[in-house]
């Protein structure tokens, strides 16, 4: 970059080279994403024609609040799937998350109601941290596959949730705390804000710091990350703590949403998780994908069961249906990595 002698600020040709890379990163992004981006218009074009109340305000903001959850998931799943992994038990986690968040909800605490929900939140991001860092720990640390690992923990830590409250749901009588799930600010419901809160801090981490660019270094070449000085432990340490968190944070959101704390929901979460992470651009094969992007497959996830229930489509044909789009979406990336090798 040139500068201005007498200012020591860039000059016009510093500032067109910076302009350029940000057009030539947004052109790629938009290229990566055009597909997704283009499926989510026609899914909103033909909900509108063929319902009546797919525009209406209400209906538009229960999408975006019943998205809130797989979005949350699928942040942390975004990031272990550009790291090279895959992480399994976001569903359990959520769900001890919940049963955890409610029960503290319930005890009698002093000091204000915003304070108490902060602590609660914070307990329960601890224990989605404590989770993640006992995953990654023993994926970097043993040859096991990231795939049995977090399946085990997947099961374990459901039955932690049952543990816990005996197979029974836990009803929620912290008013403050069911707000976080239901309550609206500026117009929007509060978990959107969250969501909002959450992606910035991640677009933060991972486009704008060390460890960041190392999950895609690690993701793109794990040996090759290694004899650039990379310490691939430790990443993906932290980068499966990242996933806890979002896991339980999701699973506040959702307790808090329910009145409850509930044992058994989040089963099948990380499917709905992985297909929006995979629909917005990211790679199976790790080194590839942006948190944005993955707003967009969630908002296709949320838009098509919206959609579907609001053509009334049966049940088991909806699980036929997101499927279909994940092995599609899988295909899709497939085909991306084959070409890219002929390259």
């Amino acid at each position: 970059m040139m500068f201005n002698k007498t200012t020591n600020a860039p000059t016009a040709i510093g500032t067109i080279n910076i302009n350029k890379l940000e057009n030539n990163a947004l052109l790629a992004w938009f290229k990566r994403n055009l597909g997704s981006i283009i499926a989510l218009m026609f899914m909103c074009v033909g909900l509108s024609l063929f319902t009546n109340t797919f525009l209406v305000n209400t209906n538009l903001l229960s999408v975006l609040r019943n998205n809130c959850v797989n979005c949350l998931i699928a942040f942390g799943i975004t990031c272990v799937l550009i790291g090279g992994g895959i992480d399994l038990s976001v569903g359990s986690v959520a769900a001890a998350s919940g049963v955890l968040a409610v029960r503290m909800a319930n005890m009698k605490m002093g000091g204000s109601a915003w304070v108490q929900i902060a602590f609660i939140i914070f307990i329960a991001l601890l224990f989605g941290a404590a989770v993640g860092l006992f995953n990654g720990y023993v994926i970097s640390h043993t040859t096991l596959p990231p795939f049995i690992v977090t399946l085990s923990v997947q099961i374990i830590i459901r039955g932690v949730s049952y543990i816990m409250t005996g197979g029974q749901p836990t009803q929620c009588s912290n008013e403050a705390f069911n707000n976080l799930g239901t309550g609206y600010w500026l117009g929007l419901p509060i978990p959107v804000w969250i969501v909002i809160f959450a992606l910035i801090i991640l677009f933060f981490i991972m486009n704008r710091t060390t460890f960041g660019r190392h999950v895609y270094a690690v993701g793109g070449n794990k040996e090759a990350a290694r004899y650039a000085g990379v310490s691939v432990k430790s990443v993906q340490m932290r980068n499966f703590m990242i996933s806890g968190i979002m896991a339980a944070l999701a699973g506040v959101v959702l307790a808090s949403r329910l009145y409850s704390g509930q044992p058994n929901v989040g089963e099948g979460f990380e499917r709905d998780a992985i297909s929006a992470s995979v629909l917005g651009g990211t790679s199976f094969n790790g080194g590839i994908g942006t948190l944005s992007g993955t707003v967009i497959g969630a908002m296709i996830i949320g838009v098509m069961n919206n959609g579907m229930n609001l053509l009334r489509i049966d049940t088991y044909w909806q699980y036929v249906v997101k499927g279909c789009i994940i092995l599609g979406a899988v295909y899709i990336d497939f085909l991306k990595k084959a070409r890219s090798l002929k390259k």
